[in-house]
């Protein structure tokens, strides 16, 4: 009987903390929260500021990318594409999110005909990367709307379809 009570006294505590949260989880009171665009402020390789400010009224897309991940490789021809059809409305800020020397992303960054700014990872942006959320993998890219909500994001290559798809 003891030990019933023991059992008890372990499980149903847990139990109730279940159903709490799942509760919270799946309560159809609540709305869905939107995650605005944080308050940043990079400075591009040509030393242009970016900020909220900067891309008002335009969707953004921020994409962390590295010049040694296969993917982002494959990825940045469409983001070029997409920039310079959309440049009007969109604003792309690549996000080179390893400490690599200007020469070396300067170089890389004209042999696939980049565009649009990117924002070196140095001691003035780091902490900027941040605040957009944890980079886990290679590359992650965040779509927000012209008023700052963000739309989606992506770990992974992302598509001109999936780029076109999320300005409509």
């Amino acid at each position: 009987m003891k030990k019933i009570f023991i059992i008890l006294a372990i499980i149903l505590p847990l139990s109730v903390v279940h159903a709490m949260t799942l509760g919270e989880l799946f309560s159809k009171d609540d709305a869905p929260k939107k995650i605005q665009l944080p308050k940043f402020s990079v400075v591009d390789m040509n030393g242009k500021v970016h900020n909220n400010d900067t891309v008002k009224g335009k969707y953004l897309v921020v994409n962390f990318w590295a010049t040694w991940c296969p993917p982002c490789l494959r990825e940045i021809p469409a983001f070029v594409d997409f920039y310079d059809k959309h440049s009007d409305t969109v604003e792309i800020l690549g996000m080179d999110y390893e400490q690599a020397s200007i020469e070396k992303i300067t170089e890389f960054t004209e042999s696939f005909m980049v565009s649009y700014p990117i924002i070196l990872s140095n001691n003035k942006n780091r902490a900027e990367f941040e605040k957009f959320g944890k980079v886990v993998g290679m590359p992650t890219t965040y779509i927000y709307t012209p008023d700052g909500t963000l739309i989606n994001h992506y770990m992974g290559e992302v598509s001109m379809k999936t780029l076109e798809e999320a300005i409509r």
